[in-house]
């Protein structure tokens, strides 16, 4: 039996499993559980776990996701005695979301008894292949990828599954939202780092508080080496070059670049992880779309995120990192501003008073448990810290409760509407008269 079928006949035991201890989960009376109890709605396994059957099937349009399958979606670690770190792919979200739900406290074995429902259809990885209001789900990619026209009839990439019909009233966590539907939000990218117990966690956020910030900023990514059109990441390169020199002794270094072109830094987190460590400001430009996983991997080495755009992060990831926070743990420079005045990151970042850099680099270590996604059967101490998927999971049910509260609240001035509107009976006219 190949690896990946082990993985997928292991899943399928807890699935069975887990549907069997929800018949008799005691947890789901207590006051705890009130109005958070979840329904994990059944499907066929051609819309999840069969298609990670298929794993190596998809090449060249993607690359084989056979050893990403490993530790439920974390992929394998990065050296035999890790604990934490993994060479995850951020194609893995809906099989991470799958294997953590199955641990939730509040499940329940009917959908009449639960106040969200989860549909666990791997999109993402169906969208490599060529109705409810309470319903949700979850898509390991940008909203984009599942919006493509309908009356296209051969499509390069993507599906159009977000504008179907029937998904209109289905909430969908993604890795990347449109500014516009209701029904999207989005979700951290899931990063390497998966800890197990609450003492990994502290650990290594005590490495992060002590490390010595010897780079002004970093920028981990690709593009902007062509000569032509301007562009935010070719002014970002220029003006690491011309600024190599140190300025005030504050830094060792005012730029790094580390080239991630070619997807080389994707499983690697050693090769993004420690130049992050040695940066006091992380560069987050846009790429072929708004955000990047780039600002998660910044944020868990404690480096400060520094925007172009408010798509980037701000307009997206409410849930996770508060927007009326925003200010306190990033920076914003206006890419226009930058490209086409030739306003210096550099002059921005280093007018930054030391003290107020000191505050946002504590937000952003403080940051580290909300974009993390912790290791399935982890320690009871780490459960108490809510992470990533906790965090989207208090999010939808809130906005599930939101939406049917507007919808009954609709109905209810409608049906008043309705009466008041109605013609008056004929013993009504008789009093009246």
């Amino acid at each position: 039996m190949s690896p990946s079928n082990i993985i997928i006949l292991t899943f399928s035991i807890l699935c069975i499993l887990t549907t069997l201890s929800s018949t008799f989960n005691p947890n789901v009376e207590s006051d705890s559980c009130s109005g958070h109890r979840i329904h994990i709605r059944t499907l066929p396994t051609r819309f999840n776990l069969d298609l990670l059957s298929n794993c190596s099937a998809y090449y060249p349009l993607y690359d084989d996701f056979c050893p990403y399958l490993a530790n439920h979606g974390f992929g394998q670690p990065t050296h035999n005695k890790s604990l934490s770190w993994y060479r995850t792919d951020p194609t893995m979200l809906e099989l991470i979301f799958h294997r953590r739900i199955l641990e939730y406290p509040c499940l329940v074995p009917r959908a009449a008894d639960s106040d969200a429902v989860f549909v666990p259809y791997y999109a993402g990885i169906d969208a490599l292949r060529n109705w409810g209001n309470d319903h949700f789900m979850v898509m390991a990619g940008p909203a984009w990828d599942y919006s493509q026209p309908r009356d296209v009839e051969e499509r390069v990439w993507g599906t159009s599954l977000l504008d179907s019909p029937e998904f209109y009233n289905v909430s969908v966590l993604t890795l990347e939202s449109r500014a516009w539907p209701w029904q999207e939000h989005a979700v951290p990218h899931p990063t390497s780092f998966h800890p197990q117990s609450l003492t990994a966690l502290e650990n290594w956020v005590m490495r992060v508080r002590r490390s010595r910030r010897s780079a002004l900023m970093v920028f981990a990514g690709g593009g902007g080496t062509r000569t032509g059109t301007p562009n935010i990441r070719r002014s970002i390169r220029e003006e690491c070059v011309k600024n190599n020199e140190t300025r005030d002794g504050r830094y060792g270094k005012i730029c790094e670049i580390v080239d991630c072109s070619n997807g080389v830094c994707e499983h690697d987190p050693i090769r993004l992880m420690k130049p992050m460590l040695q940066g006091s400001f992380c560069l987050q430009p846009p790429g072929d779309t708004p955000a990047r996983r780039s600002t998660f991997d910044g944020i868990i080495a404690g480096c400060i995120p520094v925007f172009f755009e408010d798509q980037s992060a701000r307009a997206q990831y409410g849930w996770h990192l508060r927007e009326k926070e925003f200010d306190e743990f990033s920076v914003t420079i206006p890419k226009e501003d930058v490209v086409f005045k030739g306003l210096s990151i550099v002059d921005v970042l280093m007018g930054i008073p030391r003290g107020k850099v000191r505050r946002m680099r504590e937000k952003v270590v403080e940051l580290i448990p909300r974009v993390m996604y912790r290791k399935h059967g982890s320690s009871l101490g780490l459960r108490t810290k809510k992470d990533a998927f906790d965090i989207a999971i208090d999010g939808v049910l809130s906005r599930i409760r939101d939406r049917l509260k507007g919808l009954e609240e609709s109905s209810t001035q409608s049906s008043a509407a309705a009466n008041y509107d109605a013609p008056a009976s004929a013993n009504d006219s008789v009093s009246r008269a």
